[in-house]
């Protein structure tokens, strides 16, 4: 934290007075991304140890800002400790925008337009900027070659197929692999391929879109980022509205560069296919592999994609045992067991430490609860507690025996027993639920754990507990 907190105070010439961590465990980057602010400014904060992706993302960034792109401002680097400052853009991305406005399929007109703009934006990206930039900077490659399409199609064959338990015949399904590799290279790949060009790498302030996460960048096709947008899993955007921004994405395209419909159309699917298959990969080797459940959530909703583009779709190649494996993918108990849980309402429930500020919300929808447990009595000013968490015995009958943390308790499920009710008749599917205490060791923790134990024998409802200090204490 100290270069980070250099950094800020070389740009802004005022001292870091507040420290807000912006991204946990539920993340799928290795990053640390930290918010720094004082009464004055504010700033984002990135600590990752690959030089090469820190540098790709910030010649990428100067570059797209020399071409009037709506991208983060870079404020001070040092690379040699894996640190950069850059500009903060809020706290709301697209796919929360999306997830606070819309009923199941019908997405309220201000998100429809939200993705008109970014759209519109994309091939300024792909095109302008794209004509000069330097390539050699790119990480871990510089185009999107017959190498990338192998380590996605085998991401996706190792760790979703085989963790899955689908079967396949490995021989045939490289020959489907071979002749989709060279079907998706017949394209044109001159242009900048963004690479997660996705809903949370979106930022918006004042309704207007900004761009991040772009350091995976390189050469590549123009189908491959437009695919990865309108057919980003859990966004589970309408086949309507997808049909509709792909019009607006075309038209867009070709102030740009002269591109005939029918040749684009003509490998189009074929990206959102290959697109689908590496976030697939992605989901099993965090979800089944690392056994981060939460990325498990992400594939009912991919499954819905490939379910629609094997009722609407026809390729120009011939790939039928990969279509087999998509039948059976589609068939398979295991992963319908996946959707039967995405249709629950989950509770996310975590204990925390005031003094280190509140958990963030990865889910999209603005957090939920936050209950203050400092007005209970606090085991940890008595010394035969201190090594102990609320999860201990000792502490749990402490605690117990205090008639004011069972009138607590009883207010706190009240109030939550009422939201789970209205959002599973809602059909929402994420509630937050946030105890805090001084140390985030004894009273958060047992509050979490009393709340969680009340609704694991909810039918409908899927529980998960995080302790955010405890994690940190390696308890």
């Amino acid at each position: 934290m100290n270069v980070l907190n250099t950094l800020f105070e070389a740009h802004f010439r005022s001292p870091v007075k507040r420290v807000q961590p912006l991204q946990g465990e539920l993340g799928g980057s290795g990053r640390k991304i930290i918010r720094l602010s004082n009464e004055r400014a504010s700033a984002i904060g990135i600590l990752y140890g690959v030089r090469e992706e820190n540098c790709a993302f910030l010649e990428f960034s100067r570059h797209f800002r020399k071409h009037g792109l709506p991208v983060p401002e870079i404020y001070g680097e040092d690379l040699e400790q894996g640190a950069y400052l850059e500009e903060d853009l809020g706290d709301t991305t697209l796919f929360q925008f999306l997830s606070k406005n819309r009923t199941a399929d019908q997405i309220a007109a201000p998100v429809a337009e939200a993705y008109r703009k970014v759209v519109a934006v994309l091939p300024r990206f792909q095109v302008e900027a794209g004509r000069d930039l330097d390539y050699s900077v790119c990480y871990p490659i510089g185009a999107f070659d017959r190498q990338s399409v192998a380590w996605d199609l085998n991401y996706f064959k190792y760790y979703f197929l085989r963790l899955a338990g689908i079967p396949f015949n490995e021989q045939a399904l490289e020959n489907d692999f071979s002749r989709l590799t060279d079907f998706l290279m017949s394209a044109d790949r001159e242009y900048f391929m963004y690479r997660d060009f996705q809903s949370r790498n979106i930022m918006l302030r004042d309704g207007q879109p900004f761009f991040v996460d772009y350091q995976g960048g390189r050469k590549g096709a123009l189908q491959y980022d437009i695919a990865s947008l309108l057919f980003d899993a859990k966004a589970d955007l309408p086949p309507e509205l997808r049909q509709d921004l792909l019009n607006h994405y075309l038209s867009a395209l070709q102030r740009h560069v002269k591109i005939e419909r029918e040749a684009f159309m003509r490998h189009y699917y074929a990206y959102v296919y290959v697109r689908i298959l590496q976030a697939l990969g992605a989901y099993g080797f965090r979800g089944f592999y690392e056994r981060k459940t939460h990325f498990l959530q992400s594939v009912p909703y991919a499954m819905k994609n490939l379910r629609w583009l094997l009722h609407h779709v026809e390729l120009p190649i011939a790939l039928p045992t990969l279509m087999d494996a998509f039948q059976s993918m589609l068939a398979s108990e295991k992963l319908l067991g996946l959707a039967n849980e995405a249709e629950n309402l989950v509770v996310r429930i975590f204990s925390f430490s005031f003094h280190r500020g509140l958990p963030k919300d990865e889910t999209g929808h603005g957090g939920g609860f936050v209950f203050d447990g400092r007005s209970l009595p606090n085991p940890g000013r008595e010394e035969r507690f201190k090594p102990l968490t609320g999860k201990d015995a000792p502490v749990i009958d402490y605690l117990n025996q205090q008639e004011s943390v069972h009138q607590f308790l009883a207010s706190v499920m009240s109030l939550v027993d009422a939201s789970v009710s209205s959002y599973r008749q809602r059909g929402f599917k994420n509630l937050m639920v946030s105890f805090g205490c001084t140390g985030g060791q004894h009273r958060s923790v047992y509050l979490a754990e009393q709340l969680a134990k009340h609704f694991r024998a909810t039918n409908g409802v899927e529980v998960a507990v995080r302790h955010i200090e405890l994690e940190k204490m390696g308890k």
